[in-house]
């Protein structure tokens, strides 16, 4: 079984999403990938444990895929170890009527993670370069001023954006969040397959949206904006990770061991360690709790 290697998805330099793989054959059965998993969640549950303690860093973790891309399953399978208390996961809808009373990055302020936790943004503040591009009418509902119909939104007003939100993004690694940004890179073809398959399967009917359909008519148009916010916006301090999809066992091992070795070179995370005074008298505490018997 080859070994998963962070900087073989990194984004460090312009990519092409067309010239990417979807699909990563490591050797392993989907058992062993689940084994693997298993494994890196647990490790990842522990290292919570120890940043909760620590109290210094909190962990932002954002998802970002075309629909059927496995967003939802992966944070079940990759997280399921957490403590409750350790991870909280944001889905990010339609701005509601409150959210579009501030700017666009405001609810996504709100939900950063406290120190000690990890935060999923599942869908993520890139819907703000992404959706909004596919169907830049959207922009209208803000109210922006000098934006009064769909011809007044320029090359540069998305290049503001871009810029808006590396500036985000370096504001919240400079006050302690970690930022890790994961796209699904799903092909079109298994994403008709998995469409598919919640109309033939009874169980995942509830799930086929007619809005899938015709977001599906974009897909050019959204590789091409994924591809451009992916190569405008991934920086030393919070870089993208280009994950195989077509196999979700195997992205989401993908995942949660670039997680895993991502944390590893933070090296001053590490339990708090006891008190001095508390430690010389350790022996005396001991004594005291057990003649309460």
């Amino acid at each position: 079984m080859k070994s998963i290697n962070p900087n073989d998805f990194k984004v460090v330099n312009p990519i092409e999403l067309s010239k990417l793989p979807t699909n990563l054959d490591i050797g392993a059965s989907d058992d062993k990938k689940e084994d693997k998993l298993e494994n890196v969640s647990s490790k990842l549950s522990d290292l919570q444990d120890v940043m909760y303690a620590h109290n210094r860093y909190g962990v932002l973790i954002c998802l970002q895929g075309m629909d059927t891309s496995g967003k939802d399953s992966l944070i079940r399978e990759v997280f399921k170890g957490f403590n409750s208390r350790g991870v909280v996961v944001h889905s990010f809808k339609t701005p509601n009527s409150a959210e579009l009373e501030h700017d666009y990055l405001w609810r996504h302020y709100l939900a950063l993670p406290e120190k000690g936790k990890f935060t999923i943004f599942n869908r993520t503040h890139y819907e703000n370069v992404l959706v909004t591009r596919v169907h830049p009418e959207y922009i209208l509902n803000e109210n922006l001023p000098g934006i009064e119909t769909v011809a007044d939104i320029t090359p540069q007003f998305w290049d503001n954006r871009m810029e808006q939100i590396r500036n985000f993004e370096k504001h919240i690694t400079q006050n302690g969040v970690i930022v890790l940004k994961f796209f699904l890179h799903l092909s079109k073809e298994e994403q008709r397959q998995r469409l598919l398959r919640r109309l033939e399967e009874g169980k995942h009917n509830w799930k086929f949206s007619t809005g899938d359909l015709k977001e599906r008519e974009h897909w050019d148009e959204y590789m091409q904006h994924y591809e451009e916010a992916i190569n405008n916006t991934s920086t030393e301090k919070a870089p993208w990770y280009v994950v195989p999809a077509d196999d979700k066992e195997m992205a989401r091992y993908i995942v949660g061991k670039i997680i895993w070795e991502e944390m590893q070179q933070h090296k001053d995370i590490q339990e708090p360690k006891m008190d001095e005074k508390v430690k010389a008298n350790i022996e005396m505490y001991k004594d005291i709790l057990k003649k309460e018997v």
